[in-house]
């Protein structure tokens, strides 16, 4: 039996839980399906699948076996598509992850740079606040906020981002500017729900002094783009990476709130499946958006970067912190 089939039938059940459903998508008669996942499973010798008379699920040498079953298909699909589009030529999918707000905000303009560049690519993006999987997503690349924890992936680090507070001119007119931390206590504020911080403001002062201020939530959102909604309608106070936030303050939209402090950093990364070679397209794209957050001034120098660095240790945020406004991160569990 062709064990390229049996792989191809294997992966196709996993993701519908059905040898049915499976079957329908492959051009294939139910019970020939169910016996190649069989021989599969007796040349194994494991059992792959758990069975219900309504549907399959993996077991958990399944899961395990999927990854790499995936990962030998898709070679083999980048090797036929190698044949009639040259890796030069840089065609085909090239399927993206990241955050909401960072996408529209920072993404956004380098993803259409890019196509226009290769126009015969097909982007496939997805923008979500939640966390994603890239390998059961089955995508190329995501850009990921502050540190990785996961060894099925190779992350590259692009840079630094900062971070400050902000709100409008009218609420500022309004509720009165604070002159110190503490006065945040009194203030109404957008909070981010996954941030790792919680309801605990943690900022550093010029002088290198810390201060943590409890602040009262406003409003809880666990969408990024919500929130910088909610920012610019002036109903409180709110945290955003500078790159997003710079544009709107030069507008009058928005205005710094307590400039001399700042929240600590964002480190940003490009991650891939580490079970996969990595192809050019990938290679250029990050090449390229790496480039592109330098030209937007977004990244901190690396001699600021190595100081703000150790800030985020100490407030608690070297773990995929999050940020209120302009970039969500992908955390698992926060």
């Amino acid at each position: 039996m062709d064990r390229l089939t049996e792989l191809t039938s294997f992966i196709r059940a996993s993701e519908t839980g059905s040898f049915s459903a499976a079957a329908r998508e492959l051009g294939l008669s139910q019970p020939a399906v169910s016996q190649q996942i069989r021989a599969l499973e007796k040349r194994l010798g494991v059992r792959l699948f758990d069975r219900t008379t309504r549907y399959v699920s993996p077991t958990d040498a399944g899961r395990r076996y999927l990854q790499r079953a995936r990962d030998i298909v898709e070679r083999l699909e980048e090797a036929d598509r190698s044949v009639g589009c040259l890796e030069s030529k840089m065609c085909g999918r090239l399927a993206v992850g990241a955050p909401a707000s960072f996408g529209a905000g920072v993404l956004g303009n380098y993803l259409i740079e890019f196509k226009r560049a290769y126009p015969e690519l097909m982007l496939d993006v997805a923008l979500t606040d939640s966390f994603v999987d890239v390998i059961a997503e089955r995508l190329d690349v995501v850009i990921r906020m502050g540190t990785i924890d996961d060894d099925r992936l190779i992350v590259r680090k692009l840079g630094v981002m900062e971070r400050r507070l902000a709100a409008t001119p009218d609420y500022l007119d309004r509720m009165g500017r604070p002159r110190r931390p503490e006065d945040l206590a009194e203030h109404d504020y957008l909070l981010y729900a996954h941030i790792t911080t919680r309801d605990i403001v943690p900022l550093t002062g010029p002088g290198g002094q810390k201060a943590e201020v409890r602040i009262r939530p406003a409003m809880c959102s666990n969408n990024s783009l919500l929130n910088q909604q909610a920012l610019l309608s002036g109903i409180g106070i709110g945290l955003g990476h500078k790159v997003i936030l710079d544009p709107l303050v030069a507008q009058e939209r928005l205005e710094y709130v307590l400039p001399d402090w700042h929240y600590a950093p964002h480190h940003v990364h490009a991650v891939y499946p580490s079970n996969r070679f990595i192809p050019l397209k990938v290679r250029r794209f990050v090449d390229g958006f790496t480039e592109h957050l330098a030209a937007m001034g977004a990244l901190i120098d690396d001699k600021k970067s190595m100081y703000m660095r150790r800030e985020m240790a100490e407030t608690g945020e070297s773990r995929c912190g999050a940020a209120e406004i302009g970039v969500a991160p992908q955390p698992r569990g926060e």
